[in-house]
């Protein structure tokens, strides 16, 4: 996964890769249950697009799925400080709080 990670940093700063590609690969980790990287995955997203909401409702829903609250809980306030109309953001914050 390390070697994945530099192709995606490294084809990212050329500028060939944008956030939804990093999001989809992501997303195919997670639902192959490979969990730990597809937070490393989406962690890159976050980084590589800071001001996107939907890069930290992706990673919290990744650390939702590996059962880290907290976690999950930071990303979804962030990402609904982004976005304030994320409905997603909301239900999730509802369902870790509750």
């Amino acid at each position: 996964m390390e070697t994945v990670l530099k192709l995606l940093k490294h084809l990212n700063e050329k500028g060939q890769l944008n956030e939804r590609q990093i999001n989809i690969l992501g997303y195919k980790l997670l639902n192959n249950g490979r969990t730990d990287d597809a937070i490393d995955v989406f962690k890159l997203n976050v980084a590589a697009f800071p001001n996107s909401a939907n890069t930290y409702d992706s990673l919290g829903e990744a650390y939702m799925k590996a059962g880290m609250k907290e976690p999950a809980i930071q990303n979804y306030k962030k990402s609904l400080e982004l976005n304030p109309d994320n409905s997603n953001a909301v239900a999730m914050l509802k369902r870790l709080n509750d």
